[in-house]
């Protein structure tokens, strides 16, 4: 996040970075490292006045301000528990109003034609929201050129990422008790638009 620059090459891995550590962040309560990392994160953009620095400045401030345990029991309360979570974090809640619908086979089939399959110790099914950013994050640095291009990015972002995103972000903002959730929330938020609008340029 801290190493955006003008080129290309150093886009793509800030994006990259970006997607892995959302997908860290609302897979699991943060570990200790990653808290530790992002609490001395540097959070002034190389250009002044970027999109994400607003929003990325909250988010470490946030980290700043609970302990470790605080931040577990909020990811806890939000997102984890036994039964129906306080907030979902899978698309075919918010596509189809229910868990493993139509949306999900849909996902599937074209991880398939990506030739991405699941790691079956994952609990978790392909259409929660970490899940999405590991494969974000593969289609953008993964070595086969054939799979990680732009053209597979674009698909995949508008095919199962954009259509729900945004009201999952919602959602998580509006709970009561989300802190470092609710920064994190605007930041994916931001972050996703700027990625749609990169997007939308393409041809």
């Amino acid at each position: 996040m801290s190493e955006l620059s003008g080129s290309t090459l150093d886009e793509e891995t800030a994006r990259a970075e970006v997607y892995g550590l959302l997908a860290a962040l609302y897979y699991a309560p943060p570990t200790p490292d990653l808290l530790a990392q992002l609490r001395v994160a540097v959070t002034e953009a190389p250009a002044q006045g970027g999109l994400l620095e607003a929003p990325w400045r909250a988010v470490v401030a946030a980290a700043r301000e609970a302990d470790d345990a605080a931040i577990a029991s909020e990811y806890n309360a939000l997102f984890g528990g036994v039964g129906k979570p306080e907030v979902y974090l899978f698309g075919s809640h918010y596509l189809s109003g229910f868990l493993n619908e139509k949306p999900l086979a849909r996902l599937r089939s074209d991880l398939t034609r990506l030739g991405l399959e699941r790691d079956e110790t994952m609990p978790e099914t392909e259409d929660h929201f970490a899940y999405l950013c590991e494969v974000m994050r593969y289609l953008i640095a993964g070595d086969d050129v054939a799979v990680a291009n732009l053209t597979h990015q674009k698909a995949f972002f508008g095919d199962h990422v954009q259509a729900w995103t945004a009201a999952m972000c919602d959602a998580v903002a509006a709970h009561p008790r989300a802190r470092l959730y609710a920064a994190l929330a605007g930041f994916t938020s931001a972050f996703l638009s700027v990625e749609q609008q990169g997007f939308d340029m393409l041809v």
